[in-house]
């Protein structure tokens, strides 16, 4: 074989290298990718089935309830125009209140339910999540708009 056909095998091989480290990078990153959806979305079906997401709002007064396990939670999370269900096994931060703003991080069931494998809560008294506030601030508007046309 030829210096010059032993170069170009190289070439060749070295490329396809490349072209398979970046197709394995590409495939971790979407496998490792989390979409946020408010309430009105998972409401609207627009989260996907079988996928991990994370739907964030405010935690409804009166509607935190624990199981006798002491580990599972249930809660519902809003944007003040759809709620979700959402179930919990774990320990929640010490900051998740009703009435404040959490994102949950999870899978949404057959039943409807969205069943958390993570909960963040706010870590202050003035922040929320911007994706939260921006889906409450959508929502509040949207009902808003609605009140006016009925009107």
């Amino acid at each position: 074989m030829k210096p010059r056909h032993k170069r170009i095998g190289f070439i060749v091989a070295g490329l396809a290298g490349l072209a398979i480290a970046a197709a394995l990078a590409l495939n971790a990153f979407q496998d490792n990718l989390v979409f946020f959806f408010s309430p009105s979305q998972v409401a609207a079906k627009e989260a996907p089935t079988g996928r991990t997401f994370r739907v964030g709002g405010l935690v409804q007064e009166g509607t935190v309830k624990r199981d006798t396990d002491g580990l599972t939670v249930r809660f519902t999370v809003t944007d003040t125009a759809q709620s979700i269900p959402v179930v919990y096994k774990g320990i929640l931060p010490d900051l998740f209140k009703e009435g404040k703003g959490c994102v949950a991080q999870g899978k949404i069931g057959a039943d409807g339910v969205f069943y958390a494998d993570q909960v963040l809560a706010k870590h202050d008294e003035n922040y929320m999540p911007p994706e939260a506030g921006q889906a409450i601030d959508k929502a509040k508007h949207a009902r808003e708009a609605s009140k006016t046309v009925i009107q």
